[in-house]
């Protein structure tokens, strides 16, 4: 049975109304110098790509960066000596962000009834893979699929799971693909999930610019609550940092960290996007989620007291 989305509305109001100031770049045409043909051969982009709306949405988003950037927000230390948090703080803070979801399930963006539910996690090995559009260019495909690599071997050293990149066997599929590429997006992901509920798949089909990347998590026949696929979009049009911030969030909480607290700091589940990261702070939210003592199901009453005996058993300070 399909599990409803988990996604944040990224970076939205506070810079709707921000001005942008770059101009229009012209469309790309096709270079007719002949030359010898490369080994390996870009695919032929059409005359008019990237379109009118990539190229807007790609300032849009430049703007946005550059604006929180000037704010001092999109931190990426991991936290600091102004950002100390306690044991106390992360039991709240984990079971707020492992236990309740931002937006009702199977209801596309509206909002939760606020209710916990059961924790939800991976019992298999997540395999994930990165898929592009074809309008993403190579050199930012090279830069990604490291990035991606990289955050994977993270987050199974953190949480002893295992996770890797397996392009020939995935179950975790990240798509870095731009406006151009959106019904390329609905085809794979209609492949992908084929009985997909029809409000997560509208969610991919009509995204509005103030959602910035999402991800859909997806349960098994046998339990509610074990994932065993995942959907991770991430906008190709995005600067290098509010990329790379898509991934790290949504590749979390695509393992189960599913909500947001404002209470939760330093973190990049918090809305107030003072950090572009995952932090120290998220580390240990993702190491006591994939503890053996807590399992699928178990609701927050009873995993509280084995949150406890997690943090008090861990060895120095947070």
């Amino acid at each position: 049975m399909a599990r409803g989305p988990q996604l944040r509305p990224w970076l939205a109001a506070a810079v709707a109304g921000l001005a942008l100031a770059a101009c229009d770049m012209p469309a790309e045409r096709p270079d007719t110098t002949p030359r010898a043909r490369p080994a390996d051969p870009p695919p032929m982009q059409e005359p008019d790509r990237p379109s009118p709306a990539s190229r807007a949405l790609s300032r849009h988003y430049a703007a946005v960066q550059a604006d929180l950037l000037a704010q001092g927000l999109l931190r990426t230390g991991g936290g600091g000596v102004d950002t100390p948090y306690t044991e106390t703080d992360l039991l709240r803070n984990f079971e707020r962000i492992a236990f309740y979801d931002e937006y009702a399930r199977n209801a596309g963006l509206r909002r939760s009834d606020g209710r916990a539910g059961g924790l939800r996690k991976w019992t298999g090995p997540v395999r994930m893979a990165v898929e592009f559009g074809d309008s993403v260019p190579r050199s930012q495909r090279k830069t990604d699929r490291r990035m991606v690599r990289d955050y994977a071997g993270r987050l199974a050293e953190v949480t002893r799971h295992p996770i890797s990149v397996s392009p020939g066997n995935a179950n975790f599929h990240v798509l870095v693909m731009g406006e151009d590429d959106r019904a390329q997006a609905i085809a794979r992901i209609k492949a992908l999930v084929p009985n997909i509920n029809p409000s997560s798949l509208a969610l991919f089909r009509r995204l509005p610019r103030s959602i910035h990347c999402l991800v859909v998590a997806f349960s098994g026949p046998e339990s509610d609550y074990v994932y065993k696929r995942a959907i991770a979009f991430i906008r190709a049009e995005h600067p290098e940092l509010l990329r790379r911030s898509c991934v790290h969030e949504e590749l979390a909480q695509g393992l189960g960290l599913a909500n947001d607290s404002p209470r939760a700091r330093p973190s990049i589940f918090n809305d107030d996007d003072e950090f572009a990261l995952l932090t120290t702070h998220d580390e240990e939210l993702l190491r006591i989620l994939y503890n053996p003592a807590l399992t699928p199901g178990m609701r927050p009453d009873t995993a509280r007291p084995l949150v406890r005996r997690i943090l008090a058993g861990r060895a120095g300070p947070f």
